[in-house]
């Protein structure tokens, strides 16, 4: 296993001699480092500071490195210095919006203009781009996670904040998708200004944010539910504590403490080689609770964390925000019931449903389509929002935005607690 915090600390190190010699040069009149000059002085480095942390090492008394360790750790700070490889010109165009990897020479790239092409190979071979995956699986995130035969699945955060998967050994050849985060830090002035939301919708979010409405984001894949939950949590107050839970980091609240100074981010742990060590999403949502959050908002719900999130909803963690995979806002409420089923708790529908109702206050869904029609641009917009009202056998809600004629979300009915977002500077544009 890598050592994380070596290759933290080691980067850090290289990097700032890397940063020392250029001083120099542009000191001395000679011209910039090539990009492959630069990596070469880099990898000279590497083995520089490798070299007096194994005599440090030796000096203390202590085992320094064996080889294979020197060569991991070599190659995490490589990695984690130089980014993605010859997927880092990808993850620079801004207009990228996903890459797709069938291989290592079968690479697609979606645009933000609705565009799909391919690419230029990301590797020499499947197994380079295998490698290029485990040494990135072994310094993103948290924790150092595995990517091999026996465990051919993996989800992590780039350090640019994409989301990567990959999959190998349960495919004819490795296959690795990127969904870029475009909008790190994004406001609802920005999803205004994008088409996302209307600048009424805009305004009901921000109430209900004020107002510690407990809010659940749904859609499909890439719909825009992530970004659409960084805009909202970005309207909570700097004074609040907040408690991130997701699979792999990747909303990334932590990353700019001018808008959020007190954040407490956790990531889901897998199991190691002999199956030990795992902490579950559930474990971790339960853990929140006794870190005195004022919010906790969980990533993504997948599976049996749902129960833990709702009562957590339910004891005074009002505020809470989530996003989940669904079709319609309505279809939420059995989505989670299914996950309910699935839990370790069992819980039959009915008594998921007096859970939904109790917890959740409004489902947002949020969409995407492909508008040919007006220049192919990819369009992602709130198509409808639903206020949760009750429990009676089944969850009771009505639909308080519908989509409107372009399919983005217009008022269409009164909302039962509107006095409360009053309160917080919410008047609605007219039924």
């Amino acid at each position: 296993m890598i050592d994380h915090g070596l290759v933290k600390r080691f980067r850090q190190e290289v990097g700032d001699r890397l940063a020392h010699q250029r001083r120099l040069d542009q000191a001395g009149g000679l011209p910039p480092m090539t990009g492959e000059d630069e990596r070469q002085f880099a990898r000279a480095l590497i083995s520089q500071v490798l070299e007096e942390h194994a005599r440090g090492e030796i000096g203390l008394g202590r085992t320094p490195p064996t080889v294979e360790e020197e060569e991991a750790l070599a190659a995490g700070i490589h990695a984690a210095l130089f980014g993605v490889g010859r997927l880092q010109p990808l993850l620079d165009d801004a207009e990228v919006e996903n890459i797709d990897i069938n291989g290592c020479d079968r690479v697609f790239v979606s645009y933000a203009d609705g565009q799909e092409l391919m690419h230029d190979p990301v590797a020499d071979s499947d197994d380079e781009l295998i490698e290029l995956i485990q040494i990135l699986a072994a310094y993103s995130g948290l924790s150092s996670r595995p990517f091999d035969t026996a465990n051919p699945q993996l989800d992590l955060r780039l350090p640019d904040g994409s989301r990567l998967s990959a999959v190998m050994d349960v495919t004819v050849r490795p296959a690795v998708s990127i969904r870029r985060a475009r909008l790190g830090k994004v406001f609802m002035s920005d999803l205004v200004g994008n088409g996302t939301i209307s600048p009424d919708v805009g305004r009901f979010l921000k109430a209900a944010v004020a107002a510690r409405k407990n809010i659940m984001i749904a859609g499909s894949t890439n719909a825009g539910k992530t970004t659409l939950l960084r805009a909202l949590a970005n309207e909570i107050p700097p004074g609040e504590r907040l408690i991130t839970v997701e699979r792999a980091l990747e909303l990334g609240l932590d990353q700019f403490p001018e808008l959020h100074p007190n954040v407490v981010a956790f990531e889901q742990r897998l199991p190691n080689s002999e199956g030990q060590g795992e902490i579950s999403m559930a474990e971790l949502v339960r853990r929140s609770l006794r870190m005195n959050p004022s919010r906790v908002i969980v990533g993504e719900v997948l599976g049996d964390e749902i129960v833990t999130m709702l009562n957590a909803m339910t004891q005074g963690n009002d505020g809470s925000l989530s996003t989940i995979h669904a079709n319609s806002s309505m279809e939420v409420f059995n989505r989670i019931s299914t996950y309910a089923l699935q839990a370790g708790e069992r819980l039959p529908i009915d008594a998921t449903h007096m859970l939904i109702a109790g917890a959740i206050d409004f489902v947002v869904f949020i969409e995407k389509r492909n508008d040919y029609h007006v220049g192919g641009r990819l369009r992602r917009y709130v198509s409808s929002i639903r206020e949760v009202n009750g429990c009676d056998g089944r969850v009771l809600s009505s639909e308080v935005f519908v989509p409107g004629p372009d399919g983005a979300a217009v008022p269409h009915a009164p909302i039962s607690c509107l006095e409360e977002l009053a309160a917080h500077g919410y008047t609605p544009g007219g039924w």
